[in-house]
């Protein structure tokens, strides 16, 4: 054996000083050929991705920004100076930003104790209070802000606190959508730490709380600073719930584009606004991706434990006691109840009360177009709208989604590649925050000539959706990716395996563990996509959060009734493709 090259001991394949992912005698031109295939198998792998960004958002969004600042061909940033003249402009960005930060205040302060009980505590429905906690981050804002209008609202179960269309409102409503973002991002690793530094913190003297205060907290900082970045970026650029709630008394710069954009034709005051949005975006985004590369640093310290069981009351000798758990889960209990499921229940009783009494009235009249023809088609049709268009947008997402999360997901050794990768990431979280007006309005000023005449093709309104939901699908999927150890497709080259292979091998049982969630994300945001869509929609082929809005903007009350009655089966689908998702998740997180 020793004559053939092999030291003894030596794994049999397996020469001295044979690289990994090099066969046995390989010929050099094999392996440098080899090599150049995964690199333009690589580079397809961001060139795609890059080229549908580059295509339908960086196109449109700096079009419709350029109009703005370039007359007579010559770039005129004059346009700053007016705007910020304005006593409005500040008005708006104020607006914006005291509403942000409220919301992003009250989700951080009632969602920490709700990420200690759904991931470091054990009963019984907790997987499936986590997906119902789950649900109000991707139901409609149109459904929402008509949920909150309908609880707070003249005739309402709590129109006596004269809430309606005021900041406080808009605020809760703002808590009410990013409240599962701050549970999900910080109890996920709560989940991951280890216990016995509290442990030994208690067993030292100290209390309960100040053993949070100096030892949990300060691991957990990370994802908490991550989860309120991206908390602050939603609410800074909410815009369903903010007209349907506040109107433009307490627009932010998001509805503001759209009024300039719409009723005023303003386009040099939108393009201000909007590079103004782009540059609180950027900044959010810097936050989170470096609170987010710290907290996946942290996930990788220990595994996730199953927690310990829920404490409520603990006897002594001297007779029972509050437990522990007693005050996150009442506050839990109480968010729960009261801001998240509240809103909704009064939705679903309120769209059964018509002109005559109760009963199904609403449901009925949505198969006819309301008062006055308020529409023109049904409810139901504008429903079998929304859903082939979401079919459409949620491939499109999944194949861009995880093209990019796959590229991503990589470590290269080389800084620059580091770097590279790094940059490619932020871009593709670009369109959480810019404007979905500003794209929608973008596709309408370029998308209308050849080679890329889409004004009249049925794609435009998916690919609209697409753009929004690709960063979603990206965050869900990357995490799965990030947390295979490299060693795994290391092992897998020494043993012969092709890069192809590696990828379908190592990397493709977790791709599909994230797939699952991924598709419910993309499906549910395509269901209640309203910014871009309001835009894009043709009038035979409305959506149904359209629709919805159309409903709302005409008097009368069988159009206000049908309104509700649509926002609840609008609610009901989107609900329906979470639990799904979030089901499926768990059954193939179950088999790992």
């Amino acid at each position: 054996m020793e004559g053939h090259g092999v030291r003894r001991g030596a794994r049999p394949g397996v020469r001295r000083g044979a690289r990994p992912g090099v066969r046995r005698g390989a010929r050099p031109g094999v392996r440098c050929g080899a090599r150049a295939a995964g690199l333009v198998a690589w580079a397809l792998g961001a060139g795609l991705p890059l080229l549908f960004l580059g295509t339908f958002f960086a196109w449109p969004v700096l079009s419709l920004v350029g109009r703005g600042f370039v007359i007579d061909g010559a770039v005129d940033l004059s346009a700053f100076g007016e705007v910020f003249a304005r006593p409005r402009t500040w008005r708006i960005v104020g607006q914006t930003l005291t509403q942000a930060v409220l919301g992003t205040a009250g989700a951080v302060l009632l969602g920490i104790p709700g990420a200690y009980v759904l991931y470091r505590c054990r009963f019984p429905g907790r997987d499936l209070l986590r997906a119902l906690v789950t649900i109000p981050f991707v139901l409609p804002s149109v459904v929402v802000g008509v949920a909150f209008r309908s609880l707070l609202g003249e005739g309402g179960p709590l129109g006596l606190l004269g809430l309606d269309g005021t900041l406080p409102a808009i605020v809760l409503a703002l808590v009410f959508f990013n409240y599962s973002v701050v549970v999900r991002t910080v109890g996920g690793m709560w989940a991951r730490l280890d216990p016995r530094a509290e442990q030994a913190a208690r067993a030292l003297g100290a209390s309960p709380a100040r053993a949070f205060r100096t030892v949990t907290l300060p691991a957990l900082a990370p994802a908490i600073a991550s989860a309120a970045s991206v908390v602050f970026l939603f609410c800074a650029t909410a815009f369903g719930v903010v007209l349907t709630m506040g109107g433009i008394r307490y627009g932010t710069v998001e509805t503001e584009i759209w009024v300039q954009t719409t009723q005023f034709l303003d386009l040099r005051a939108a393009a201000v606004l909007s590079v103004v949005q782009l540059v609180v975006v950027a900044a959010a985004l810097a936050v989170a991706g470096r609170t987010r590369a710290r907290q996946e640093r942290a996930l990788r310290l220990r595994e996730a434990g199953t927690g310990h069981r829920l404490t409520l009351v603990t006897r002594t000798p001297a007779g029972r006691r509050p437990g522990p758990d007693l005050l996150p889960a009442t506050v839990t209990a109480a968010v729960v109840l009261g801001l998240l499921t509240l809103p909704l229940a009064g939705l679903v009783v309120r769209s059964f009360a018509t002109p005559t009494g109760w009963g199904l009235g609403n449901y009925v009249a949505l198969g006819g177009t309301g008062t006055g023809n308020a529409l023109t088609v049904s409810v139901w049709e504008a429903t079998a709208n929304s859903l082939r268009i979401a079919v459409d947008a949620t491939t499109i997402a999944v194949v861009i989604g995880t093209l990019v999360a796959l590229v991503v997901s990589r470590r290269p050794r080389a800084g620059a590649a580091r770097r590279a990768v790094g940059v490619l990431d932020a871009v593709f979280m670009l369109p959480l925050g810019v404007s979905a007006v500003t794209v929608g309005f973008g596709f309408l000023i370029t998308l209308d000539r050849p080679p890329l005449d889409l004004r009249s093709s049925l794609i435009l309104v998916p690919i609209a959706q697409a753009v929004v939901a690709v960063p979603l699908v990206v965050r869900t999927v990357l995490p799965v990716l990030r947390a295979i150890d490299p060693r795994q497709r290391e092992v897998a080259a020494v043993l012969g395996a092709s890069r192809w292979r590696v990828l379908t091998t190592v990397d493709g049982p977790y791709l599909v563990r994230g797939l699952g969630l991924a598709v419910g994300f993309a499906f549910a945001v395509s269901l209640g996509e309203f910014g871009a869509t309001s835009f894009l929609a043709r009038p035979d082929r409305p959506t149904l959060p359209v629709v919805i809005f159309r409903l709302l903007g005409r008097p009368g009350a069988e159009n206000y009734g049908m309104a509700l009655a649509a926002a609840v089966v609008l609610a009901a689908l989107t609900a329906t493709v979470m639990t799904a998702a979030e089901r499926l998740r768990t059954k193939e997180a179950s088999q790992w």
